[in-house]
């Protein structure tokens, strides 16, 4: 059993990450995976993401999640929230029983490059100067930290570089801590956790400030 990563964030909230190994067979044994993915590799991630769900949380109803028109995953009637996330051969969930969660997992790649002014601006990369990471690296950071804080609003129609702002950074226990604000109808300040392992920025924001 490939779980890679794992760690209670409190007695409420748990994090995992799964390297994908398996064939659809050993997870389909444990989930059903939704008609709509045909693509094979992809219906593979969602059922490692949803087999990773039930690690975390033993009784947490797959079989009810449901996905709203904006794309994301959630139960209904419940006071459980989670969030999952999937990049080539490993897969992140974070389950949390009483707050609203996000939860991204990045490879850092060139292509990043490309796109930055569409998420990210000057003083937002100005952020990381007294830490240690390249060019590709703090892209990655802040793609990953914002893919969070739009998974955690979960309602769609975000705009990466007007909506979701980065104000700070420090770094905990080999964990880079962002205080954040969301500011679609309204502000609301949220805290990114970032943490690097097996050559993947995986982040989760569980936290209002």
């Amino acid at each position: 059993m490939p779980l890679v990563y794992q760690q209670d964030i409190n007695e409420d909230a748990k994090i995992g990450v799964w390297q994908i190994t398996e064939s659809e067979d050993f997870f389909s044994a444990f989930v059903k995976p939704r008609k709509e993915i045909n693509h094979p590799f992809k219906k593979l991630q969602h059922l490692a993401a949803r087999h990773l769900l039930t690690v975390l949380k033993k009784d947490i109803p797959l079989n009810e999640i449901t996905v709203s028109n904006t794309g994301k995953p959630f139960l209904e009637n419940t006071n459980c929230h989670f969030s999952i996330s999937h990049c080539g051969q490993f897969a992140a969930a974070i389950v949390d029983e009483n707050q609203n969660v996000g939860v991204d997992i990045e490879l850092p790649s060139l292509k990043i490059i490309a796109i930055k002014n569409k998420f990210t601006d000057d003083e937002e990369v100005s952020l990381f100067t007294k830490f240690d990471y390249d060019e590709i690296e703090k892209l990655t950071i802040i793609w990953s930290i914002k893919e969070s804080m739009f998974k955690w609003y979960g309602l769609g129609a975000i705009d990466f570089k007007k909506h979701l702002k980065i104000t700070s950074l420090r770094k905990k226990n080999n964990q880079l801590i962002a205080e954040c604000v969301l500011s679609k109808n309204g502000e609301i300040k949220l805290i990114s956790t970032t943490s690097f392992m097996e050559g993947l920025v995986l982040t989760y924001v569980h936290q209002i400030m």
